[in-house]
Parts: structure tokens; sequence; C-alpha cells
């Protein structure tokens, strides 16, 4: 058995942790930041609970949800756009400069 058990070393030849996610977020950067815009969006809205005023709990709640969603969403669709736009327009143009 190791002596460190306290501390997870990744098998030779694979990416620690914080070296996998730094490769992920290079890949594909607008996943962070959705998942920054859900994080932040929900601590702002558990913040604000105690002003919610005549509101429901559950109501409250599904609007911090909706909201978290939207960031998500509106992440995923820059990415979409953002590809979109890297593999046809810019590619074509780049094709059409080569001609």
């Amino acid at each position: 058995m190791s002596a460190n058990k306290g501390c997870w070393v990744p098998p030779e030849g694979e990416d620690s942790v914080s070296q996998k996610f730094l490769r992920k977020t290079r890949e594909s950067p607008l996943v962070p930041i959705g998942l920054g815009g859900c994080l932040a969006v929900a601590v702002y809205r558990i913040y604000r609970l105690k002003a919610r005023g005549s509101t429901k709990m559950s109501i409250h709640l599904i609007h911090t949800r909706v909201a978290a969603q939207a960031c998500a969403v509106g992440a995923v669709m820059l990415g979409a756009v953002y590809t979109m736009y890297r593999d046809y327009i810019k590619r074509t143009a780049q094709d059409d400069g080569e001609k």
C-alpha cells in the first residue's frame, strides 16, 4: 500500500485533474462560461432569497432554475454559432483565398 493515502496520483501517461480541466477549457471555452453563469445566477438568487417579499418559495426557486438554465443554454448556443462560423464561414473564406 502507498504511504500517501490522502493524495490521488494519476497513472503514468494520464493527465491530472487540473491539466484535463485546462485542456477541455481550451477545446470548448464556453462550457466553463455557461457553468459560471449558472453558478452566478444561483448564488445571486439565493442571496436575494431574504428579499423575495410575498413570493412563495417554490416560485422563487423556479425562477432561479429558469435563469440558471438560460445561462447554460445561451452559452451552448453561442458555442454552436461560433463553431458554425469557424467551420463554414471562416474555412470557406480561406479556401477562396487559396484558389
